[in-house]
């Protein structure tokens, strides 16, 4: 077997066995919404077994009374490669109203990349993969709340 095949097939091993990861809470920005996000290596509802799901879970910060409810700003995210995908929160839903709880059910991409493409691409660098969330900052949001696509 060859050293890249082992490689793919420890890989395979160890996205069966992980299921999840998360990481440590962070805020959006200064005065922002304080998010957290959840990766699932071996997918997760319509991505189970297929791809790298990703979800974000808002939570409940110190400055939740400073920002407008619901969390409604577009959400990008990427790989070191660049493969990305973005989201509008559903305002309706309860996943982006201003947290009563610790925190929020979990929304977000369940088929964010396919297991197929992260074998065969570059996306994975020393059993690492770099994955970048992003929004606009409260501060650009409050200025430019009149705008429905921002």
């Amino acid at each position: 077997m060859s050293s890249h095949s082992e490689k793919l097939l420890e890989l395979e091993l160890e996205l069966r066995s992980l299921r999840l990861l998360r990481d440590e809470p962070f805020y959006t920005g200064y005065f922002g919404y304080k998010m957290c996000a959840r990766v699932y290596l071996n997918g997760d509802g319509m991505g189970k077994g297929t791809h790298l799901s990703l979800f974000f879970v808002v939570m409940r910060g110190e400055y939740d009374a400073l920002l407008p409810w619901p969390f409604k700003q577009k959400t990008q995210t990427f790989t070191l490669k660049h493969l990305g995908d973005a989201f509008k929160p559903d305002p309706n839903s309860s996943s982006f109203r201003r947290p009563v709880a610790e925190m929020n059910i979990a929304s977000g991409c369940p088929l964010f990349v396919s297991q197929s493409v992260l074998e065969t691409g570059s996306y994975i660098k020393d059993d690492t993969i770099f994955i970048k969330v992003g929004g606009p900052s409260p501060s650009f949001l409050l200025q430019n709340k009149t705008n429905p696509e921002l």
